[in-house]
């Protein structure tokens, strides 16, 4: 699909986003064939006839859709609480199979006790499960902590290293968290291929792999190295808000003209927008302390009235 822009700017369900309209819709407009109520995906052209996707279209089309998402989300940002690069590598760890959330409130009392990698390493076993319980699958995680620990104490004179084949080597990092950790502590870039990521770019056929690491390779391949972190925030932006494993909210998705696989999911825009989580359902994000140009409600400590039960549902593995 080449890039086709258009004339006049449309509100959708975002209120910090603007897109531009197809002329298809113009063109239905004009001539009366536009219902009273349009869906985001009704206004694109019926083909006789699917031709295969040249590499040009696809690669415009995948450039594109992050334009669009960048408009959508410009405050788009790692949803982990962090302040250093140990604090960032320790949340993504702690992250796998778990919401950001949970282990935002659960990391302000880890790193009170253990601030740095030293620390961390001379912990007790059972106390560092304790702490980090909320987070699930603790006693892994745990034996995880306490080794890239002391790999960092012992091998890396007590700092994260700067290198994806350093990171890789420590307990429990692999090349997910490692990217993560250059993209968002280093500027680095990297692209993090996590459950919402594989999701969408397979949805908007960008790729038909299913291994991470051959994702990352085909979806590189499409962008400037430059683009890779911010284009990583702005899927898992997406995916976490609106196209969603279970029920995509399509009827309130702004590059629904873009997408393939509109119509998977709801496409009235009013049942859609009910879909919505976080900020753009008028819901709490993730971090405790978001950066200062995000439009949302922070989130709550944890056992706060306002945490997890009271935020918008989310996908057990976030």
């Amino acid at each position: 699909m080449g890039e086709q822009g258009s004339a006049e700017p449309t509100k959708t369900a975002n209120p910090h986003k603007t897109i531009k309209r197809s002329k298809a819709a113009d063109a239905a407009e004009a001539t009366g064939t536009a219902g009273s109520r349009k869906t985001p995906g009704a206004d694109r052209p019926r083909k006789a006839a699917a031709r295969p996707e040249s590499r040009l279209a696809l690669v415009r089309r995948a450039r594109r859709i992050n334009r669009e998402l960048a408009e959508v989300y410009p405050y788009a940002h790692p949803e982990l609480d962090f302040g250093n690069p140990f604090q960032l590598l320790v949340a993504t760890v702690l992250s796998a199979q778990t919401t950001d959330l949970r282990v935002n409130q659960t990391t302000p009392a880890l790193f009170a006790a253990y601030p740095t990698p030293e620390d961390m390493a001379a912990a007790a076993p059972e106390a560092l499960e304790q702490l980090i319980r909320p987070t699930g699958f603790f006693r892994a995680k745990a034996k995880s902590l306490l080794g890239l620990s002391a790999a960092l104490r012992d091998r890396f004179g007590g700092e994260v290293p700067g290198r994806l084949e350093d990171l890789v080597t420590l307990p429990g990092v692999g090349r997910k968290t490692a990217n993560v950790v250059l993209g968002n502590a280093f500027g680095v870039p990297g692209l993090t291929v996590d459950t919402h990521f594989g999701r969408l770019v397979r949805r908007w056929k960008w790729t038909g792999q299913e291994d991470p690491e051959k994702v990352e390779a085909e979806i590189a391949a499409l962008f400037p190295k430059s683009e890779w972190t911010m284009l990583s925030h702005r899927i898992i932006f997406h995916g976490r808000r609106v196209c969603h494993a279970r029920k995509p909210a399509c009827g309130a998705c702004p590059i629904a003209p873009l997408c393939p696989a509109y119509g998977e999911g709801e496409t009235d825009p009013d049942k859609a927008k009910k879909l919505l989580k976080y900020e753009l359902g008028g819901q709490p994000g993730q971090r405790l302390r978001p950066p200062a140009d995000y439009p949302g409600r922070p989130a709550a400590p944890l056992g706060a009235a306002d945490s997890l039960g009271a935020a918008a549902p989310v996908e057990a593995a976030e």
